[in-house]
């Protein structure tokens, strides 16, 4: 963590995701499509502000776009933690995935937003 007190949390790190993306029409008999895998380095953050000793206010996520490269990614959250010990929270909030590749031969992207409950137990 680049920042770990009483209040705030914040530090960044790096994910390697391994992308399977495969395009393909059918008509009749006649089949064309196009398909790739491969590496994809996404940049991993997290920032959280504790609100009491019992909630925190996390914002966490995978993302990397930039200008000149033909695709992106990102899969970030938004929620609010209850903790209940030291082993156990509950979160509840918003996360959104999207990303896509606007390459020469290919142009496509996806944007899915959803509601997100979850239980965490550490060991």
């Amino acid at each position: 963590m680049m920042v770990n007190n009483d209040k705030w949390k914040f530090g960044y790190g790096l994910t390697l995701k391994i992308r399977d993306a495969k395009i393909e029409l059918k008509s009749g008999d006649k089949v064309a499509g196009l398909s790739n895998v491969g590496p994809v380095p996404i940049i991993n953050f997290h920032l959280s502000y504790s609100i009491s000793e019992t909630l925190a206010a996390v914002l966490e996520g995978d993302a990397l776009g930039a200008p000149g490269i033909p695709g992106r990614a990102e899969d970030v959250s938004m929620t609010i933690n209850y903790i209940k010990s030291d082993n156990l929270s509950v979160r509840a909030g918003y996360r959104f995935l999207e990303g896509g590749s606007g390459g020469t031969n290919v142009y496509t992207y996806a944007l899915i937003h959803y509601g997100l409950i979850g239980i965490q137990y550490t060991f």
